[in-house]
């Protein structure tokens, strides 16, 4: 009996000594991967994820530029701040959110922020190289995103505006689709984005979807189905059963992507204001357009010589997306398989 008992106190302690020792290897996995600096003026840290990109940088020139953004820096605000241009050299430049800490929850979804990108890297999610964390606000450092977002291409100012022809926003919906599904299937844990709108898909220099902006983003544990939050979002985007019960699902961020691939299809916004005055909005004016076989008439008009038949097929995926009952939407997998077969030689958008 007592030499059973030295035998599982033996076990129990090497059991312990293992658990440190793995502890300690993924500390130092994990410092290896950052460069940190205090900034002793204004009490913050600077925390940058070693990469090619800010190999070459000195660190204590990054911060110094950063402490010195200004309004003429800024290119995008959102519900969560304010994102500015940070230039260190004539072929390295930045996109820097800053998060004003104005409420605890505000303080934890930049930390969800972190968890969720720091490891992040996919073709199809915007690259977070860094944060910086001060007692006032946070600064949230990504890459820089040439071609602005999918919003300002579709619904900007004449001067922002750029005429997407088909193969391209075909192109940006395959991509989106990619990323979002990574974020669902891939991400250990899963990812709800919680967010998904055209001005959180950004386009780099060759025109390439990135899904961006994980400050309304829901870490779920695999074996669960939903987390329970307060509603957050954008309305025109938000599926009815988000907005009732405030659960977020997966299948919450499938209905935002059906309202985006309208978007593309047709060029209006969720609430256009044509909608609002007539007591509808483009889902349900595109539904009711689709059931009269009129696909063509809903078509964005800056659109030409389009294939008709993989503009309804596209169409078709989208409502399966706006499906009223969660369960009946297809999975972000599924949809990136159904758009992959879309175009009979999509050769030119590479996984």
């Amino acid at each position: 009996m007592g030499s059973t008992a030295f035998y599982i106190a033996i076990s129990v302690v090497a059991f312990v000594i293992s658990k440190i020792i793995m502890a300690v290897l993924c500390h130092r996995r994990w410092k290896r991967k950052q460069m940190v600096i205090q900034d002793t003026v204004a009490g913050g840290k600077l925390v940058m994820f070693r990469s090619p990109r800010i190999k070459s940088l000195k660190p204590n020139m990054f911060l110094k530029k950063t402490m010195k953004l200004t309004n003429k820096d800024i290119i995008g605000s959102g519900g969560f701040g304010t994102v500015y241009k940070l230039t260190m050299n004539d072929c390295t430049s930045f996109a820097v959110k800053k998060l004003n800490r104005i409420s605890a929850e505000q303080d934890r979804g930049f930390e969800r922020e972190l968890e969720a990108m720091g490891d992040i890297k996919h073709r199809n999610i915007v690259t977070l190289h860094g944060y910086y964390t001060a007692p006032q606000y946070n600064l949230l450092i990504y890459e820089l995103m040439p071609n602005g977002s999918l919003h300002t291409l579709l619904h900007g100012k004449c001067m922002n505006k750029m005429i997407l022809d088909w193969p391209s926003r075909y192109k940006i919906a395959v991509g989106a689709a990619r990323g979002i599904s990574y974020l669902h299937h891939d991400c250990i844990p899963h990812i709800i984005h919680r967010d998904i709108k055209s001005s959180n898909i950004l386009l780099d220099h060759n025109m390439e979807a990135r899904v961006s902006d994980f400050g309304l983003a829901t870490l779920m544990e695999p074996d669960k189905t939903h987390v329970s939050t307060l509603v957050a979002g954008t309305f025109g985007y938000l599926a009815s059963e988000y907005v009732d019960t405030g659960k977020a699902t997966a299948k919450g961020d499938v209905y935002s992507f059906g309202v985006v691939l309208l978007e593309l299809l047709t060029g209006k916004k969720p609430m256009d204001e044509a909608f609002v005055e007539e007591g509808t909005k483009l889902v349900t004016w595109v539904k009711s357009v689709v059931e009269e076989k009129r696909e063509e008439y809903a078509v964005d008009s800056s659109l030409i010589d389009f294939p008709i038949n993989e503009i309804n097929r596209v169409f078709s995926i989208a409502l399966m997306c706006l499906e009223q009952e969660p369960c009946r939407r297809p999975t972000m997998g599924e949809i990136v398989k159904m758009l992959e077969q879309v175009r009979p030689d999509n050769s030119q958008i590479t996984t």
